[in-house]
């Protein structure tokens, strides 16, 4: 598996898949860095990084493929976005996940992201509600990691 950025051809269906609002993902493919996780020139894995402020960058979306879960993809895009965050001078990461989002928050935590806010109502105004493990979406939970 080789991890690389690209700048066109953007995986959509799995960016959606992470974040069904079309309208975010236009606006941080804009002025973020997207990687794709391939093999043999097949994407399974996807995430975009933001600069958001002086030594802090943002994962704004982050997917694996649905049939290629479960095998430490996930995990490794983390870390690759950890360690490219470094490479911009950055000394922490941000990410955020719905209420919803228990494997997500689980995968985060499980690589040292602790949660540090929550921002109620943040999927409020999207345009069609998420439910996911039975759950309504509502609340963004925002996790940060520290780069030593």
């Amino acid at each position: 598996m080789m991890i690389k950025q690209i700048t066109k051809a953007f995986p959509y269906a799995l960016l959606l898949e992470a974040d069904p609002f079309l309208a975010h993902i236009e606006h941080y493919l804009k002025e973020g860095y997207c990687y794709v996780a391939a093999e043999e020139e097949e994407v399974i894995g996807v995430y975009v990084l933001v600069i958001k402020e002086e030594k802090k960058v943002e994962i704004m979306n982050i997917a694996v493929r649905e049939d290629r879960r479960g095998e430490g993809i996930g995990k490794l895009l983390i870390h690759d976005a950890i360690n490219r965050s470094a490479d911009h001078g950055a000394r922490k990461v941000l990410i955020g996940t719905g209420n919803s989002s228990l494997d997500q928050l689980a995968l985060y935590q499980k690589c040292q992201f602790r949660i540090t806010e929550i921002i109620e109502g943040f999927f409020d105004h999207y345009p069609e509600p998420i439910i996911e493990n039975g759950i309504p979406c509502r609340d963004m939970i925002r996790l940060s990691y520290e780069i030593e």
